[in-house]
């Protein structure tokens, strides 16, 4: 898949995303969250990694209340100069500035904020997938910086990443490129797909 062919996808995808109504964002968001409850280690691992929905992205809105009753701690990424993610505790109500790209992130200045090996499972947010893990971004290569860390390691690590997108999101096969970073699980309205390689 070329440059353009991956820009025109990646095109497609955000006009199919932006094109769904409210009933059927809120359904997939209540699918995603029922499906990240069998996944173990969001039930029990206590950094989780979440992100702002922005551009159509699937809402997390059902999953953040159950994961704060736990008293596990929710993290939102904010962009650092260096060009990768920082994470920083927030819970639902708290206040969020726009960054440069418009996304709310919370204060990047606190104490409290984590570098990316410091988490335990981070919900992504994608245009397309395969089932094999692998992710087609916004462009940006923020994920794949931040997490290039995982490249060096066995997989699955201590750092999980799982992808969240709606069904139709899915493809038979995307191209890897040397920096892409490959998703442990992914996660749509319908489903828990394990990428583990092991049983493909």
């Amino acid at each position: 898949m070329s440059h353009g062919e991956r820009d025109e996808l990646r095109s497609s995808m955000r006009a199919q995303r932006m094109a769904l109504g409210p009933a059927e964002r809120i359904a997939a968001a209540r699918g995603v969250g029922e499906q990240l409850e069998t996944l173990p280690e969001f039930l029990t691992d206590l950094r989780i990694a979440v992100y702002w929905a922005v551009r159509g992205e699937l809402p997390l809105s059902h999953a953040l209340p159950a994961l704060v009753r736990r008293g596990q701690i929710a993290f939102l990424p904010v962009l650092a100069s260096d060009q990768h993610l920082r994470f920083a505790p927030w819970l639902p109500g708290q206040d969020l500035a726009a960054n440069r790209f418009g996304i709310p992130e919370p204060d990047q200045n606190a104490a409290t904020v984590i570098d990316p090996h410091g988490l335990d499972v981070v919900l992504v947010p994608l245009l397309a997938f395969d089932r094999r893990g692998h992710r087609l971004g916004s462009g940006g290569g923020w994920y794949d910086r931040s997490f290039a860390f995982l490249h060096d390691l066995p997989r699955p690590a201590h750092t999980l990443l799982v992808g969240i997108g709606y069904s139709f999101q899915e493809v038979s096969m995307l191209p890897v490129e040397a920096h892409d970073v490959r998703l442990d699980f992914i996660v749509t309205e319908r489903e828990l797909i394990d990428c583990n390689p092991a049983i493909q």
